[in-house]
């Protein structure tokens, strides 16, 4: 098993491999461990993450559930596995997640702790721990809920079907859907379009859209001024501003600084 981290350009691509199906374990979550430590230490511009395989991931390991002898022991490894999306949720850069085919499970809850979900029209979307009488563990239904809404979630979630990648655009759970042909190119230029803009800019709108998810319309709008104003020191926007001002929109050449 691996996860591999490529940087070109501002653009850094986590690409992770376990086995035919890439079962979510313990072992591969050390791994990811380890590559997120190198991303927090250099932030890149923009963090791409995608699976290697015929599929992006098949499930969890479910002997490692199976394992476990008590509810305390079941919990710490539910809280274990929580970790993993909300580092991802906690970066501070823009997070594109890349679904090429079936994406279950541990997959798509670290999915929907990513910013921006862009799928081939071949993927299909599962929370299927119904199968072995669970309930999804890492955050996805309230992720898949803050997409969807909450009946939509209920639904995905009760029935354990998995879902194409048309209804789930439809649905607002993936934000665009390519064809299979097409995906390279498409993420390559939507994350080299996002390398190019503001990244501090961009942390501060999930800053901000963080504050909604906590606390609404009113307890977002309170912290808005607050955090749009620790910008005012970045290069970024007193060069926009004046790139603006000289040259009119458009003009400006971002750094990330």
């Amino acid at each position: 098993m691996t996860v591999d981290l490529r940087t070109e350009g501002g653009v850094t691509t986590l690409t992770f491999s376990s086995g035919p199906v890439n079962l979510y374990s313990l072992e591969l979550h050390d791994e990811f461990d380890a590559a997120l430590d190198r991303v927090e230490a250099d932030l890149p511009r923009v963090l791409v993450v995608r699976a290697e395989g015929k599929i992006v991931s098949g499930g969890v390991d479910v002997a490692q559930f199976h394992a476990r002898t008590t509810k305390a022991d079941t919990q710490a490894l539910y809280d274990r596995m929580l970790e993993l999306p909300e580092r991802f949720a906690a970066l501070p850069v823009p997070t594109v997640f890349v679904a090429h085919a079936l994406t279950l499970t541990w997959a798509l809850e670290v999915a929907l702790a990513c910013d921006v979900l862009l799928a081939s029209s071949k993927a299909k979307f599962g929370l299927v721990e119904r199968v072995i009488g669970l309930t999804p563990t890492m955050g996805g239904t309230q992720r898949f809920a803050s997409r969807a809404g909450v009946a939509r979630a209920k639904e995905f979630v009760f029935t354990g079907t998995p879902y194409d990648a048309a209804t789930l655009e439809r649905w607002n759970v993936v934000n665009r859907v390519v064809a299979p042909e097409e995906l390279d190119a498409t993420v390559d230029a939507f994350a080299a379009d996002l390398a190019a803009g503001p990244t501090q800019a961009f942390g501060a709108a999930k800053q901000i859209l963080r504050e909604f998810e906590a606390s609404g319309v009113p307890g977002s709008v309170a912290r808005t001024t607050a955090i749009a104003a620790e910008l005012f020191d970045t290069e970024d926007l007193q060069h926009g501003m004046a790139s603006f001002l000289a040259d009119g929109p458009g003009n400006a050449t971002f750094t990330g600084r």
